[in-house]
């Protein structure tokens, strides 16, 4: 005697239907992006990345809809279609907020207090790890690098930035911004919703006048190695061996054998740029002979 799916308790299901269309305008008007965005490659389905982008600049988030869309204009399946969409985490899978709030938990910053931070974050918004605030204004998410370390702890609010934080704000900052009081990053371009920041990631342009002027902004500690390159900063200074090491620069003195001697420490010139990597270095106070002196900055 067999049983059916039914009496043993298992549910096959049905078929997901297919998803829902863009109404008519919507579609028109998302069409004529689109081909803006495949204009510009020379194979169509290169230009699946930006058009997820515009998609989720409708919506919020990418949906079965909008995937299905990238898939009729691109020719492509809606299997490729969700392969890439589902691969990348900038892409929504949900509905989510105004602001994106993504609270960097790499190595430095965490040890810098980024932990802290997103755990003290979590406790006053109510919500968890990619969770929407009741009010629709703000996702929470712990991120990545997001190649500021010189600013540890960072917060980014859809992706520009606020650095230097501290749990008080960090809280202060989502305080504003689900109370729509204005809130200005660090540096870069003024913050707009994630669904305009959508738009512009599509490679459409951001017609806020003067956001463009403002945009960009490293800082000092990540322009170093652009300054060397330009010759704007003085080179790297040369440290000698210290004594008893060969040395095979010209002028270096010889031992008996004729072999090159090492001679001490290079002093260098005030023009010269110091190195954090540059030896011998002062060393903690646990020798005292080498006291821990002054920290210059990196690049000065």
């Amino acid at each position: 005697m067999t049983t059916s799916s039914s009496e043993r308790g298992v549910s096959l299901g049905m078929p997901e239907l297919p998803a829902p269309a863009y109404p008519d305008d919507v579609r028109a008007r998302l069409e004529t992006d689109a081909r803006e965005i495949i204009a510009r490659y020379p194979d169509s389905r290169s230009a699946l990345l930006p058009l997820l982008h515009l998609v989720q600049a409708e919506e919020g988030h990418v949906t079965r809809t909008g995937m299905q869309f990238c898939a009729d204009v691109l020719e492509l399946t809606t299997a490729e279609v969700t392969a890439v969409a589902t691969f990348y985490t900038m892409y929504r899978r949900k509905p989510s907020g105004d602001y994106q709030v993504g609270v960097c938990t790499n190595t430095l910053c965490a040890v810098m207090g980024g932990d802290e931070i997103f755990s003290e974050l979590q406790e006053h918004l109510g919500v968890g790890n990619g969770e929407t605030t009741d009010d629709g204004k703000v996702t929470l998410e712990h991120i990545e690098c997001n190649a500021a370390c010189d600013f540890a702890p960072v917060v980014m609010v859809n992706w520009e930035f606020f650095d230097n934080q501290t749990p008080a704000t960090a809280k202060r900052l989502v305080d504003d911004l689900r109370a729509g009081r204005p809130v200005e990053p660090t540096r870069g371009a003024p913050l707009c919703t994630f669904k305009e920041t959508a738009r512009i990631l599509a490679g459409f342009p951001d017609e806020r006048p003067g956001a463009v002027e403002a945009s960009g902004g490293a800082g000092p500690a990540s322009l170093v190695g652009l300054r060397l390159a330009r010759g704007e900063a003085a080179p790297g200074r040369v440290v000698h061996p210290r004594e008893g090491a060969s040395q095979d620069r010209e002028g270096a003195s010889q031992d008996r054998d004729g072999a090159p001697q090492g001679r001490g420490a290079h002093e260098p010139s005030p023009s010269e740029h110091l190195s954090s990597h540059d030896a011998p270095q002062d060393t903690s106070a646990s020798d005292p002979a080498h006291p821990a002196g002054p920290a210059a900055e990196e690049g000065e």
